[in-house]
């Protein structure tokens, strides 16, 4: 039974083989490889990520942590270097 389409035959669908059955929908080679990337997530620029630099001078003691230096100096979400 040739369902569906004119011309005979073929319908059009050329000669045998995956592309002429029905539901004939093959993937993209290219989509496959861009889906197999990772996505980036949370990507920032990294010239607008500054550090703030801290003096070893202004260090309280030797020991102190860096979460403490972050509350002691009212630093937020920058990164924190010492020199």
């Amino acid at each position: 039974m040739g369902r569906g389409g004119k011309h005979a035959k073929t319908s059009g669908r050329g000669g045998k083989g995956q592309t002429a059955r029905a539901g004939n929908k093959r993937r993209p080679e290219l989509r496959d490889i861009i889906k197999k990337l990772p996505k980036n997530r949370g990507y920032q620029f990294k010239s607008i990520q500054k550090v703030f630099v801290v003096g070893k001078d202004t260090l309280v003691n030797k020991t102190e942590k860096f979460s403490e230096i972050r509350k002691r100096l009212g630093i937020k979400g920058k990164k924190i270097k010492l020199k």
